[in-house]
């Protein structure tokens, strides 16, 4: 039945989020929708952006930290001559250029130099804090701080359509990297100015972006089916780790670990992180192989 704050849902939804919904705006209507007492998103996209958004449930919420780190993809739209205070269409504009349309294969050159590792400042309007303070809270005060560069991995950028003053790529990333950065860059390379005018993430590794649902097909799910169409949608948390080694445990073994306690590694378990699953509950949560031969937990979904 679940707590007077709502549904003990554990799972992962992976949410189509729509334009002009901040990230907590849509994780709060998703909550709401499922009737969930805990829940929590990974990986913020601005309110002008679309797509997946990872909102995990229940005890789920544990594995959020490590989605954080995950690579991410984008089909990006831009429009050169033109910058904005927040580097996106929701901006004011604070500048123009009349420097002359580059070519088609001068954009090509200049998106594809970009691939590999590159250092990025964080634009003002952004979450980062300086003294307590998000800068974002800042840049509307029109105050400007001293930013200190990131390194950030490129793993593939393509130009996917050009006609100035329009161009369109798509981009596979880091952790850490802003997408109206590299768009601010790229108008530099290219001796201009530009703005993100559209912005779609299609995939947070390991997801399928074919598991992805937005709100229009949630709300018709519950109310064709209720609350147990709409944990349909629902992933379970293991799937955020795919690729992650998996190791299988007895029930006394995986006692100890939820109580603490580091257990002998067995000598064929790999050194590094890996799942654990209990023979009889299944997922159990993250542990991690210590070099000393030991199994440590780190995080435990139960207990």
């Amino acid at each position: 039945m679940g707590s007077k704050r709502g549904r003990n849902v554990r799972g992962i939804l992976l949410l189509d989020k729509p334009s002009g919904l901040t990230s907590n705006q849509a994780l709060q209507r998703a909550k709401r929708l499922f009737k969930a007492a805990k829940a929590g998103h990974t990986g913020s996209l601005d309110p002008l952006a679309t797509g997946m958004l990872p909102i995990c449930f229940g005890a789920a919420t544990k594995l959020a930290g490590y989605l954080l780190d995950a690579r991410k993809t984008y089909f990006v739209t831009a429009k050169l001559g033109v910058a904005t205070d927040t580097g996106d269409a929701d901006g004011e504009v604070i500048a123009t250029s009349d420097a002359p349309a580059p070519s088609e294969a001068d954009v090509r050159a200049a998106v594809e130099s970009f691939v590999g590792e590159i250092e990025q400042t964080p634009p003002m309007y952004s979450a980062l804090k300086r003294d307590g303070k998000r800068l974002y809270e800042l840049a509307r005060k029109g105050i400007v701080v001293d930013r200190e560069p990131r390194r950030v991995q490129i793993d593939a950028m393509t130009l996917e359509g050009f006609a100035w003053p329009e161009l369109s790529f798509s981009v596979t990333c880091s952790k850490g990297t802003y997408v109206r950065t590299l768009v601010t860059d790229l108008a530099e390379n290219l001796g201009t100015v530009g703005h993100v005018t559209a912005l779609r993430r299609l995939a947070v590794e390991p997801f399928d972006p074919a598991d992805m649902a937005g709100f229009e097909q949630l709300e018709r799910d519950a109310a064709e089916g209720g609350l147990a169409a709409l944990d349909r949608h629902l992933l379970p948390a293991e799937r955020a780790l795919a690729g992650w080694p998996r190791l299988e445990l007895p029930p006394q073994t995986t006692e100890r670990l939820l109580h603490g306690q580091s257990v002998p590694a067995a000598a064929d378990w790999p050194v590094g992180p890996v799942r654990l699953v209990d023979r009889r509950m299944g997922f159990v949560g993250i542990g991690e192989v210590l070099p000393e031969r030991r199994l440590a937990p780190r995080r435990m979904l139960l207990g």
